[in-house]
């Protein structure tokens, strides 16, 4: 094996607690430059709330983030948040502005203007044309919105980009081509990449490296060959069980 790819994301001892209950338990991790890392775990298991703590869109109980080296608490949240791209789970595009106006949105808060020929270069890295710019996200399907969606997150250029449940509410088709074209964005980018998703096919088929929570915390941190294997332990294997018992049941129907 050669060298580890130097820290990029460092999370220590992080903690939220909602209403008593902690959400975020102690969390503690380091993410190389260049991983993609699926966030798995079952709902309010604490992986979207660990995702937002790092975006600062939660402000941790304890804890610290560091991003290439910068502690995150240093910044004011804005700042901290033009060193991230990040795709929310319900797409949050602003329904009276045009797809380019979403697209510039991060950049001109920054007083940044985008051009028309950044926002159609932003459109095609997500395959999409370069006429898509003036339609309102009303004309657009589910998988268009997402699509520029992931093309707003990487309007700031970070090389960091944390994705949270981006796919759920697509089409298994959709879902699939998109999950691809943003495997290929990371490789072509180079960028960092944090999936969260619930689906435990889709973080073995995508990442590099797959973290499970349960309860706030990290259970298991393998790569999807030795998940496969039956590594990780019983929260984690119960995850993988449902994509492999699916295999083996369409294998039943084929033969």
């Amino acid at each position: 094996m050669g060298d580890a790819a130097p820290d990029f994301l460092r999370i220590a001892g992080l903690s939220k607690t909602y209403d008593g209950a902690r959400a975020v338990d102690t969390v503690s991790l380091e993410i190389g430059a260049g991983e993609f890392v699926a966030l798995v775990g079952a709902s309010g298991s604490g992986k979207s709330t660990l995702l937002k703590c790092v975006n600062r869109l939660v402000e941790p109980d304890e804890g610290s983030v560091q991003i290439d080296g910068q502690d995150t608490a240093g910044l004011p949240p804005a700042e901290s948040r033009r060193r991230i791209g990040y795709v929310f789970q319900g797409i949050g595009l602003f329904p009276h502005l045009t797809v380019a106006q979403n697209i510039a949105l991060p950049s001109r808060l920054e007083s940044n203007a985008l051009s028309a020929d950044r926002i159609a270069e932003l459109l095609a890295l997500v395959e999409l044309e370069p006429e898509m710019a003036q339609r309102m996200p009303s004309e657009l399907s589910g998988g268009q919105r997402q699509r520029v969606g992931v093309a707003r997150a990487l309007s700031s250029e970070s090389h960091l980009l944390l994705m949270d449940e981006p796919f759920g509410a697509l089409d298994p088709l959709t879902r699939g081509e998109l999950g691809k074209r943003v495997r290929r964005l990371h490789d072509q980018l180079h960028l960092t990449t944090v999936l969260v998703t619930h689906d435990m096919a889709e973080a073995l088929l995508l990442a590099t490296r797959v973290l499970v929570m349960d309860s706030g915390r990290i259970v298991a941190d393998e790569t999807p060959a030795a998940l496969l294997s039956g590594a990780g332990g019983e929260v984690a294997q119960a995850l993988v069980d449902v994509p492999r018992a699916q295999a083996e049941a369409l294998s039943g129907i084929a033969r």
